[in-house]
């Protein structure tokens, strides 16, 4: 894989920028979805009721979830789960699915949307931020615990793609969180400020730092900040990376596709690095300890070290699972090939 090619997927898809002129990318394929539709890329249980609901992180933002409830639970409160990501997706798509799947497992799983993006709120859209997605975590903690039907000491937490990294970070901090579980996990600072695999070079990174500062400056000129290409592309060349080729397939495809997703059909702005590129997250992740972590990754994900590299800083109890073929984005929504047994059990064990 060419180091150029791989680097300039990593501004497009983390930063907002791209080698191209910067515009508001319209996607080409004509999904028949608007933005009022209620769709969804997976189908609701006949075992789990899905209800939407609202909550304020610290910062005054409200953010939008769905709620899923395991039909007949009983009157005892049960153990229940925070689920958000991917980075740059809804909670239409991956972390639905995910928290469908736990509802019929016995939890009560709340999938959200990041603030700034999909039905939460924040200004100006589809930003990122070390320090708030991190929160967001939190303050999705914070509303189960005041349900009736939860029982606030048990309460875990799962993070996919970037938002697994996020997850870890807010479990290091939040006390209240009891276990926590990442599925192709990213760390979304690390590898937006030195690339994959560290590889982005000093003068490299000056570079886009030097970029985005300018941008500032047009930005505050027009009073509105300016936003780069769709991260994903409307149509395939063919020579693209794998993991690209990947990312098509679920973000821009039936298979995915969803109108709110940043990663389907909008961009982030342009100065979307700022924070991400000068706050990094995880520096206290052996305070996990003594409450458990579950690395999943796929063995022939792209992303597969950044879980691996968790996995070497982490205190016990840690357990790093590896799926046999899968690729990252295998595990956001194929069933078949996500252990969801093992999340259950892992789960079931630690929210005691």
């Amino acid at each position: 894989m060419k180091r150029l090619s791989v680097l300039a997927v990593v501004i497009l898809m983390f930063l907002g920028q791209s080698s191209a002129q910067h515009t508001n990318n319209k996607n080409s394929e004509k999904m028949n979805y608007t933005a009022k539709t209620e769709h969804y890329t997976f189908e609701l249980s006949d075992k789990v009721t899905r209800q939407k609901v609202t909550f304020k992180n610290r910062y005054g933002i409200t953010l939008s979830g769905d709620l899923y409830i395991p039909k007949n639970n009983g009157s005892e409160p049960l153990a229940a789960l925070a689920i958000s990501g991917p980075f740059g997706a809804v909670k239409e798509q991956s972390s639905g699915l995910y928290a469908n799947q736990m509802a019929e497992r016995g939890f009560i799983a709340l999938a959200f949307d990041p603030s700034y993006t999909g039905e939460s709120g924040g200004e100006p859209r589809n930003i990122a931020s070390s320090d708030i997605n991190t929160e967001d975590f939190s303050a999705a903690v914070d509303f189960l615990g005041i349900q009736k039907n939860i029982n606030r000491n048990k309460i875990g937490i799962i993070g996919i793609c970037g938002f697994g990294g996020f997850a870890l970070n807010a479990t290091a901090i939040d006390k209240r969180i009891k276990a926590v579980v990442t599925t192709s996990m990213y760390d979304i600072p690390r590898a937006s400020s030195k690339g994959y695999y560290d590889k982005v070079t000093l003068e490299e990174r000056t570079k886009t730092l030097e970029q985005m500062s300018q941008q500032r400056w047009k930005d505050a000129e027009t009073g509105v900040p300016a936003y780069g290409n769709c991260p994903n592309p409307d149509t395939l060349k063919g020579d693209e990376p794998q993991f690209v080729k990947d990312y098509f397939d679920y973000y821009k495809t039936k298979r995915g596709f969803h109108t709110r997703s940043v990663n389907s059909n909008a961009a982030w702005t342009l100065t979307n690095g700022f924070s991400l590129m000068n706050m990094p997250i995880l520096s206290y992740i052996k305070e996990i300890s003594p409450r458990p972590i579950l690395l999943i990754a796929g063995e022939n994900a792209h992303s597969r070290y950044f879980s691996e590299d968790i996995y070497k800083m982490a205190a016990e109890p840690k357990e790093l699972m590896i799926i046999p073929n899968a690729v990252h984005v295998d595990l956001y929504d194929k069933v078949d090939i996500i252990p969801f047994g093992k999340l259950e059990t892992f789960f079931k064990d630690n929210l005691k």
